[in-house]
């Protein structure tokens, strides 16, 4: 069975104090309120990593990163490898995020080496997909999306893909308060489970959890976590509030 998992995104917020408080709140309102079988996943600021680590074994929740550089060591004033998100036992890492594609001109190349490098010191790569606006109004969305994943993910074994969560982001949906509507976000996640059905076969698209992001929050996430091939979703600022968050973790449809 799929992993239902919901990840909530941090971006670059909070100071440290407003972190901390935020891991407590968090930790105390899974005590309290319970995630029944949601994985959930903080990706804090990689500056909360060590923090946000320390804390999980006593809570109930998975640490990941926002990113990972594509070297492994050396000279590169300001980034982190894949190596030393490992040495500090982080769970997950998001790659391929469209925030990260646009200011910092990541290509589908690059993010082939980094999703490798994460997987190959032994965590697990939440890697995103999604089209802009002018490329869904020309009707390229299916196109633009199986290129990012067949360019970044194809090169894969299929022992190494099974480590990957997929997370669709429609790009005009990110931050703008605009959400795909659940059928536009089942026929893509059931697009991409094509797509990987095609490439890795049937057990492998059927195991891989497929996540929806783009204004996510404690409203729509019901109505979208109840799609056939929604696994669960990237959060952004949902994830900033601690109830909010939870809200969202017990979304799941009740079997």
């Amino acid at each position: 069975m799929r992993k239902k998992i919901v990840a909530g995104n941090w971006k670059m917020n909070m100071n440290f104090s407003e972190a901390e408080q935020l891991l407590s709140a968090i930790t105390e309102g899974i005590s309290e309120k319970g995630k029944g079988d949601t994985e959930l996943i903080i990706c804090p600021p990689a500056l909360y990593l060590n923090m946000a680590s320390d804390i999980s074994p006593d809570s109930d929740f998975l640490v990941g990163a926002q990113n990972a550089s594509e070297f492994d060591n050396g000279a590169y004033t300001g980034e982190i490898s894949a190596a030393m998100l490992a040495s500090m036992s982080i769970d997950y890492c998001i790659l391929g995020h469209s925030e990260r594609r646009k200011y910092f001109h990541e290509t589908d190349e690059t993010l082939a080496i980094k999703v490798k490098k994460i997987i190959d010191h032994g965590m697990s790569p939440i890697f995103c997909c999604g089209e802009l606006l002018e490329e869904r109004e020309a009707n390229k969305h299916f196109e633009v999306v199986r290129t990012q994943i067949e360019k970044a993910l194809f090169s894969l074994s299929v022992d190494d893909f099974s480590n990957v969560v997929l997370a669709y982001e429609p790009v005009w949906a990110i931050g703008t308060g605009k959400t795909a509507s659940p059928e536009q976000a089942q026929e893509m996640h059931a697009f991409i489970r094509s797509l990987i059905a095609e490439k890795f076969g049937t057990d492998a698209a059927e195991s891989t959890s497929l996540l929806y992001g783009g204004s996510c929050n404690a409203k729509n996430a019901e109505e979208l976590f109840a799609c056939k091939d929604v696994d669960g979703g990237l959060i952004g600022g949902a994830a900033l509030k601690a109830n909010d968050f939870l809200i969202i973790a017990n979304s799941f449809p009740k079997i």
